[in-house]
């Protein structure tokens, strides 16, 4: 491909995504992308003055072994934002289709490396980067030129990080294709991006704590040679040492500490191994795209024809069942939906911070050994965990119809009076909500020892914590509806009015909060003036409310209902409009 070539592609690109920013966005989209711009401009700029002055004035006086420490917490940190841009979106990002290429007697190479570029222009991008430039600059003015192989040493890593991610996102788009494989895999990522956050905690609060138990249980002559084998090493292992010898995402922070001990080698044969392992992901990358464009990525070999076995259903099917006082429209739409739900991977993924406070947030105390607060604070702590079971809810509740898509054509289609509809997709999230929110609450008592006049009124709260936001997710999802993406919790770009209203619905979160929060606090005023027990006005007031918020929640399921049939139209074309 030559220049002009190139030129005209790039300049296509370029009209195409200001005519969807700007003219079909509107002028609010134009003044939101162009403060978009600005406010990322300001950030990196400030990452690197930032990091400039950090590195003269801090880390250039610093020890060698604090100089790795300090470049081990900004890669990991950078990791761990890295994988969660990923997992928020595994899929090819190509700001050029190259599928509509490929009949042109053009080379894609250059359309291939632009794609590239363009995929990676990230937040977590934005801040490394400069910041990390910054720093080297800065460890460059303090300590002399001897600190200049850094700069090829970041530049490397960021350039194999992004390369084999951009490999990544191809290859596991060629194995979704198989949508029997699609859940496995995102879930896997989604696994691995938790272990990954927690591998600090775990090291520090679980593998160094028994080191250091079993340090003090050894002898003193043993104690005497340990001492002396750590002294030498800075207060460092030698195994955790000998990591980033081998390591390439470690490369960074021991090439620091090399050069900070005046041996420059190290750090420029890992700069040139790290341009080494990027431009062969880079490679793979290039090749596996140019098969899964040409189709050859999903050619299975024929397989013989197997017979079909007799099927015998045993008992009832899923719509067969019947929820206890709910109408059965509603009650076999509402089993639908928590199907279609189960089988979402953009659930599942949407979940993953409730999932890390039930797993590793108890094992982390129960590792520490120490207890969690009791007394006074214990009603707050029970009202705050049932406040976070509905954290990672906060995109299902708010909008119901937007996971979807063409499948909202079913429910326009459905005889089914439309506060019916709405009660069923509120009662398909029963089972998570409750669900997670029971299980927070017993991971709490076991923490803490509930007393029964508190974890009653938990409950309580969890049901009108629950009706509250149905209320509210209801009318936002009915005002402000936007598709999202499949496999992904990505929306689908949006017009700049319905993204400002979606940031205000989620930053207003808190304040739907207030209701379930006032219980504990009017129980600890009584108990402080000696008029009632705690506990005793916690529980009236709880379920009070939890009776209040029920009666105004079936009140609105008719006046949301006509606001629903009135506006499925519009809904219909936002959610089955997939913008490209």
């Amino acid at each position: 491909m030559n220049w002009s070539q190139l030129r005209t592609v790039l300049w296509l690109r370029w009209r195409l995504t200001w005519n969807q920013w700007c003219r079909r966005g509107g002028g609010l989209s134009a003044v939101l992308t162009i403060l978009a711009v600005a406010v990322g401009f300001v950030i990196a700029l400030g990452g690197c003055v930032a990091g400039t002055i950090a590195g003269a004035v801090g880390l250039s006086k610093a020890p060698p072994q604090v100089m790795l420490l300090v470049w081990d917490v900004i890669i990991f940190v950078f990791l761990f934002l890295w994988m969660l841009g990923v997992l928020a979106e595994i899929q090819r990002s190509e700001t050029i289709d190259l599928g509509r290429l490929l009949h042109l007697p053009v080379s894609l190479k250059w359309i291939f490396v632009v794609n590239y570029l363009a995929s990676h222009l990230t937040l977590s991008l934005i801040v490394f980067l400069p910041g990390a430039l910054g720093l080297c600059a800065g460890l460059l003015w303090g300590r002399g030129w001897v600190m200049i192989p850094m700069i090829p040493l970041v530049l490397g890593f960021v350039f194999m990080i992004t390369a084999w991610t951009y490999c990544l996102r191809g290859w596991l788009v060629a194995l979704m294709v198989n949508k029997r494989r699609r859940r496995s895999i995102l879930m896997g990522v989604t696994l691995a991006a938790i272990l990954l956050g927690q591998f600090p905690n775990l090291y520090f609060n679980v593998i160094l704590r028994q080191d250091r138990l079993r340090a003090d249980q050894s002898q003193p002559d043993n104690q005497t040679s340990g001492q002396k084998t750590s002294s030498e090493h800075g207060g460092l292992s030698a195994e955790f040492l000998k990591a980033h010898r081998y390591v390439p995402p470690l490369w960074v922070a021991n090439g620091a500490m090399r050069l900070a001990e005046g041996n420059a080698g190290p750090a420029v044969w890992e700069s040139m191994a790290l341009l080494v392992i990027g431009a062969a992901g880079l490679a793979r990358a290039y090749r596996s795209t140019i098969r899964f464009y040409q189709g050859q990525e999903q050619e299975n070999p024929a397989q013989k024809p197997v017979r079909e076995k007799a099927v015998h259903i045993r008992g009832k099917s899923l719509l067969e069942r019947r929820v206890p006082g709910v109408p059965e429209e509603a009650a076999a739409l509402a089993l639908a939906c928590f199907r279609s739900l189960t089988r979402a991977p953009e659930v599942k993924m949407s979940l993953i911070t409730n999932l890390i406070v039930l797993v590793f947030v108890p094992a982390a105390i129960l590792s520490r050994g120490s207890p969690a607060p009791g007394g006074s604070a214990t009603p707050f702590l029970a009202t705050a965990a049932v406040a976070f079971t509905f954290f990672g809810l906060l995109q299902l509740m708010f909008n119901q119809f937007g996971f979807d898509r063409d499948g909202f054509r079913a429910l326009v289609l459905l005889p089914v009076e439309r506060r019916h509809t709405l009660l069923a997709k509120n009662l398909s999230l029963v089972p998570i909500a409750f669900g997670m929110g029971v299980a927070l609450l017993a991971i709490l008592n076991a923490l803490v020892d509930l007393p029964l006049l508190v974890f009653l009124p938990a409950c309580l709260q969890l049901v009108a914590t629950f009706l509250l936001l149905s209320i509210a997710g209801n009318f936002l999802s009915i005002m402000v509806p936007y598709r999202i993406s499949a496999g992904s919790l990505k929306p689908t770009k949006a017009a700049g009015k319905t993204t400002l209203l979606i940031f205000f619905s989620h930053l207003l979160f808190p304040v739907a909060m207030v209701p379930i929060f006032i219980p504990p606090t009017l129980g600890w005023l009584s108990d402080s003036l000696q008029l009632w027990p705690a506990t005793i006005v916690n529980a009236g007031l709880s379920l009070l409310l939890a009776a209040l918020v029920g009666f105004i929640y079936w009140l609105s399921l008719g006046s949301l209902g006509d606001l629903l049939q009135r506006r499925e139209k519009e809904i219909l074309q936002v959610v089955s409009h997939e913008v490209e």
